[in-house]
């Protein structure tokens, strides 16, 4: 199953907006819904998405929430048309009189008013969104510079939405594999060139995946993928073998390939600062010398 992404949200939000912005709601289900029901008639105004999280906002400034995570989707669906998920996995459906819009599977659907924005426990401070165009790029780096854990590792750095939206498990492993970052590099060792590169390279992928719906980010692979879902096989860039562990609070599971994701890699650098030092005992050193090899040396 792929999963939702800054990218697929984004596109989702574009058709919802088209669908339902400025049109009157004839009904509203929600059989889960955290928070007071939108009510019949009144009249969308905006759809929003921000990373995986997409809201949909009426004329009353009710905001409806919902967070994909890992398993959520909406879909757009002409009244009377046939649902290609069953009912018993919709989590909100809105019906104008020619659109239906269903969200499926999502975990987390709530609602609240839109002056008690800043005070809503569940959204806290959202990075920029990177899927826009008109996102200044330049915030997103200094975000990723001034990260209050300076140990926490790159690869749980990207997925943490208050420093940017948009890019979830797919492309942080796809993001590091372009830039030949180790997903293991503490964010407090980024350079502002590193940093730079990650965010550019992020905001290039999720905005050319905008009007399709494979994800491609790079030509070098069949199927349009570097490392995501890649396991064992060979990288594109140095033919080691691509590697996959679960990682961090969510246990997600991260691809990389070993062979030349090395930059940062804490773990190359303690390799490559450690110097052989001779056996201080005289028995050894004897033993040395006596080598045939060592015999004229001197």
């Amino acid at each position: 199953m792929t999963m939702p992404e800054g990218d697929t949200i984004h596109r989702a939000a574009s058709a919802l907006r088209t669908a339902l912005a400025g049109r009157p709601m004839l009904r509203f289900d929600a059989p889960r819904l955290v928070g007071p029901v939108p009510q019949a008639g009144r009249i969308v105004e905006r759809v929003e998405s921000h990373g995986k999280h997409l809201e949909i906002e009426w004329d009353n400034a009710m905001v409806l929430h919902t967070h994909m995570r890992m398993s959520g989707s909406w879909h757009l669906y002409r009244r009377g048309e046939r649902w290609r998920k069953p009912y018993e996995q919709m989590r909100a459906a809105i019906e104008t009189e020619e659109w239906v819009a269903v969200c499926f599977n999502a975990p987390l659907v709530e609602t609240y008013r839109q002056p008690d924005r800043r005070r809503h426990p569940g959204m806290g401070r959202l990075g920029p969104d990177l899927c826009k165009p008109e996102t200044d790029l330049g915030v997103v780096v200094n975000l990723l510079l001034s990260y209050p854990d300076s140990d926490a590792r790159l690869a749980e750095v990207l997925l943490d939405q208050r420093v940017m939206c948009g890019v979830g498990n797919v492309y942080r492993c796809e993001v590091l594999w372009a830039t030949g970052l180790s997903p293991f590099a503490p964010v407090g060792s980024l350079t502002e060139r590193d940093a730079i590169r990650i965010v550019n390279t992020a905001a290039s992928q999720l905005r050319a995946n905008l009007s399709q719906a494979s994800r491609v980010t790079t030509t070098e692979v069949k199927g349009g993928l570097a490392v995501y879902g890649r396991i064992g096989q060979r990288c594109a860039r140095c033919s080691d073998s691509i590697e996959m562990r679960r990682l961090g609070e969510q246990n997600r599971m991260l691809y990389w390939c070993p062979g030349c994701q090395t930059h940062l890699d804490p773990r190359v650098d303690v390799a490559a600062d450690a110097t052989p030092t001779m056996d201080p005992h005289p028995a050894a050193q004897r033993f040395l010398a006596d080598l045939p090899w060592n015999r004229h040396v001197g």
